[in-house]
């Protein structure tokens, strides 16, 4: 079994930061929190680098598609943005979410030393996740109608709408992506799925210009590259999981239909938190679609969305990092440690979204240029510019809580919280500024960030309130409850874990 990333390094200041269980000692002094922050970042990346990696590899087939069929036409260009971002997304961020439940079991089975247990939760995970696409199947059949029933204009909507009907096998290709992908982030094998990532999107661009370019396949061929780029992801993982991964995989077995009912709920636990976080963002463009010069209006705000998209794709691969960091320390009983990724991480991803919308406000007037030809749109991109750098921001921070949350198992307190800042306050805010103030488009996008701004808050201070120590405590527990089998936490003398909390 390959050990996780969790152990000191082994040099002269072992004694001085770690206690003789592996958990840091308190922190004191600006050294010994550099030294701190210094390993931290090197853990974090060592796991998150490739995984944003492979993430941002894998939106760039979206946003391949979206340069490629945008240089079509404006109506091709926000039908498709319409069918990936409302139709697609809402598809992604369900499965995803699903999938998400492996990651807070796979996480600490594999920090207790259970790794036998993870090819069982990855097969449990791949049966949920393939009935849950045969429950998601009528939305891209009747794409059409229900885009017509939110308001779309009917050349859009009937273009989208087909476009949904010809992505449907991507769709199922996500059963295996995620449950694969998570089985091997928990165990931080992730350059593999960095070299996928990277290999897939090549063959996705020279497919598009096949199809697209070559023989003027139109939409069509730009749907039949998605669906060959995404099952070639889907494969190779669960290929390499079963080819080189002997200590989690163990072949196929009846157990994984054991205690299924208890991974569903936890599964549907993590698809309504992640849901709540991906819709939001989805429904601006869903209200977008009723203003005047819809076409204009969906295709400069998906155009933001999808810079938006590059910088989301960084942080869920950074998401993905502190779950197994957080979840890995839980599973080994080490609270202070588990704290402290934490906050290094929190501050690494601010600095990032920071820099992200220093570069979106000097690239205003250009960046839209890859994805249109149109100078009406391009225009219309560079008015939005600068609600898109504090979307960046905001953004920044959110994700990595969310990452805390899958890890540590708290996905149901991080739904309400969502629920109450996007959809109690910040939606209808942005209903009444886009079309009681008639501030159009910027007023539904200010009003919603005036809700990720509430949740980011709100996040915030549950994290400063989370009592680790009782988090390792609990871990055992919800394994029982959600992964059907004893596992030993790593155990703590009172004294240490007393003292987590009452110190830095």
């Amino acid at each position: 079994m390959e050990a996780p990333l969790l152990n000191g390094f082994s040099s002269d200041r072992s004694h001085r930061l770690y206690a003789d269980d592996g958990d840091y000692r308190p922190a004191r002094g600006l050294r010994t929190w550099w030294e701190v922050f210094c390993i931290e970042t090197v853990k974090l990346w060592i796991i998150g680098g490739p995984i944003a990696f492979n993430i941002i590899c894998q939106y760039g087939t979206n946003s391949a598609t979206n340069i490629f069929v945008g240089h079509l036409g404006n109506i091709e260009l926000s039908s498709i943005s319409i069918a990936q971002s409302v139709i697609g997304t809402f598809s992604f961020g369900f499965m995803l979410g699903m999938g998400s439940a492996l990651e807070t079991l796979c996480g600490q089975a594999f920090g207790a030393g259970q790794v036998h247990m993870l090819g069982i939760y990855m097969q449990r995970s791949i049966v949920i996740l393939f009935v849950t696409c045969i429950i998601l199947l009528p939305i891209y059949l009747f794409a059409t109608p229900l885009l017509k029933l939110l308001g779309q204009e009917d050349e859009i909507a009937v273009l989208a709408g087909e476009y949904a009907i010809l992505i449907i096998p991507q769709l199922f290709s996500l059963s295996v992506t995620f449950p694969t992908q998570k089985f091997l982030q928990a165990q931080s094998k992730v350059n593999v799925l960095a070299w996928i990532g990277f290999l897939v999107l090549l063959l996705n661009v020279l497919l598009l210009w096949v199809f697209v370019c070559l023989f003027s396949w139109g939409t069509t061929g730009a749907a039949l590259a998605f669906d060959l780029s995404n099952w070639v992801i889907a494969i190779a993982q669960f290929v390499y999981v079963v080819r080189w991964c002997k200590d989690g995989w163990k072949g196929l077995s009846w157990t994984a239909l054991n205690d299924i009912w208890a991974f569903v709920r936890l599964s549907l636990a993590s698809a309504i938190m992640l849901c709540l976080e991906i819709w939001y963002m989805m429904s601006i463009i869903i209200l977008t679609g009723h203003l005047d010069n819809a076409v204009i209006a969906v295709g400069s705000l998906s155009i933001c969305m999808n810079v938006n998209g590059w910088e989301a794709m960084l942080f869920i691969g950074i998401n993905a990092a502190i779950s197994v960091r957080v979840s890995n320390e839980l599973g080994l009983g080490h609270p202070r440690a588990t704290k402290y990724s934490v906050y290094v991480t929190v501050f690494q991803s601010l600095l990032i979204g920071i820099l992200c919308t220093v570069i979106v406000l000097a690239t205003r007037n250009h960046m839209a240029i890859i994805f249109t030809d149109s100078k009406e749109m391009q225009q219309a991109v560079a008015k939005l510019a600068g609600l898109l750098g504090i979307t960046m921001v905001l953004n920044s921070v959110q994700p990595v809580i969310s990452g805390v949350a899958v890890g540590g198992g708290w996905q149901a307190l991080v739904a309400y919280i969502n629920l109450g800042s996007y959809y109690i306050f910040g939606l209808p805010l942005g209903f009444v500024l886009g079309y009681v103030a008639n501030l159009g488009v910027t007023g539904l996008w200010a009003g919603m960030i005036a809700g990720a701004g509430m949740q980011t808050l709100l996040l915030l201070i549950v994290l400063y309130k989370t009592n680790w120590t009782n988090e390792v405590k609990q871990t055992t527990e919800r394994m029982k409850k959600w992964g059907g089998q004893d596992i030993n936490v790593g155990e703590k003398s009172p004294d240490h874990l007393a003292s987590c909390n009452n110190e830095p």
